[in-house]
């Protein structure tokens, strides 16, 4: 018997607007709506995209002892993390492959936690089964997740609330907009400037409808959001990112602030600390994530091996798009490596045929977040 997938709050709203609807994460989700997934990417990047991400698991913590209790699940600085800012952070396992990742915010009073909605259950199980006396672990189920993405993105929300043009890349904080409380955060998955908005599920496909009247905003699905993304090299996790893959592996070291390596006056305490510490001090790995750009125009896709100039295996692409923005074919991949710098040329077999492809520092294109 096939389960029946969930709905997001604003399902309505993207059968209303002519989304292709297909399954994610156990969610019936817009993959792209009618100007199509290329047009829907540009449009992002040239003004303003409106995401439902309601399908993300959105959590809080309470208590004292909130900060040390989840530091001791990732590599991560939660308690020197500013009240008012958010972090990236990735949960890891006792081999230091990555859980999942995910985004922590300081409220002041609690922790607030967005993770992926593929891992929702199995990380709210992970915290729950190390949930020390004191802390709360609150599953947030009322309340939908907008992202609304792109350089246009702070003259539109601004108009509900002229504070937004206040806060800079990751400040996080609550306010009212259309007369209720949102957990509004200066971030997103584009590499654009942007806010994503915790809203209460009573007022979601209201202001979802406000939004996208505003004549700067399309709505954008899946499909644009992936390619968004791998342009400016955000790991997807389940693709580029899994259990048996370490931080350091995956090119995550700017994740890992001084204070949790080695000598760091909080080093190790997470799960894998052994592992992934030694790595850092080694450099020993077998294999890195890198960015490749293809050479001819054909998108080399996610599966794709990856060769050397003497017909050996090397590597396998984890992530590919045609690369709107970038004009030419993009992916993201694990190489070995010894292969892994900038300027190497491999060779991805699509469809039998060798395709040429250079090693190239990411992001594709500039990230655009605003720093003030």
């Amino acid at each position: 018997m096939t389960q029946e997938l969930l709905k997001t709050p604003l399902h309505a709203l993207h059968v209303e607007a002519g989304a292709k609807m297909v399954p994610f994460a156990g969610y019936d989700m817009p993959v792209q709506y009618k100007l199509g997934v290329k047009k829907e990417h540009l449009h992002t990047r040239d003004a303003a995209g409106l995401f439902d991400v309601s399908h993300m698991g959105q959590l809080r913590l309470h208590g004292a002892g909130a900060a040390a209790f989840l530091e001791s699940l990732v590599p991560v600085d939660i308690i020197d993390l500013p009240s008012g800012n958010q972090r990236y952070a990735f949960f890891t396992n006792e081999q230091g492959g990555i859980m999942d990742d995910l985004m922590v915010a300081n409220l002041g009073d609690h922790l607030f936690v967005v993770v992926n909605a593929a891992c929702k259950e199995q990380d709210i199980s992970h915290l729950q089964a190390h949930l020390p006396q004191g802390v709360e672990l609150e599953v947030i189920d009322d309340r939908a997740l907008l992202a609304l993405q792109g350089p246009k993105a702070v003259d539109v929300l601004a108009r509900f609330n002229s504070s937004v043009a206040e806060m800079l890349f990751m400040d996080v904080k609550k306010l009212e907009i259309l007369g209720v409380e949102c957990i509004v955060s200066r971030s997103g998955y584009t590499g654009e400037d942007g806010y994503e908005i915790s809203v209460p599920n009573e007022k979601a496909e209201e202001l979802a409808d406000k939004l996208t009247a505003e004549e700067e905003v399309e709505w954008i699905g899946l499909g644009a959001r992936d390619s968004l993304r791998l342009e400016c090299g955000l790991c997807l996790y389940g693709h580029d990112l899994d259990t048996t893959t370490t931080p350091v592996e995956a090119s995550l070291l700017w994740g890992i602030q001084k204070v949790r390596r080695t000598a760091g006056e909080r080093a190790g305490g997470f799960p894998g600390a052994d592992i992934i510490l030694e790595q850092i001090e080694t450099k020993d790995v077998s294999r890195k994530r890198v960015g490749l750009v293809g050479q001819t125009k054909a998108p080399v896709r996610e599966g794709a091996e990856l060769f050397d100039s003497e017909g050996s295996k090397v590597g396998i692409v984890t992530s590919g798009t045609a690369g709107p923005n970038a004009g030419k074919p993009v992916s993201m991949a694990y190489v070995r490596a010894d292969l892994a710098a900038i300027g190497t040329e491999l060779f991805a077999d699509v469809r039998g045929k060798q395709l040429p492809m250079t090693i190239e520092k990411m992001p594709f294109v500039p990230q655009r977040y605003y720093r003030g």
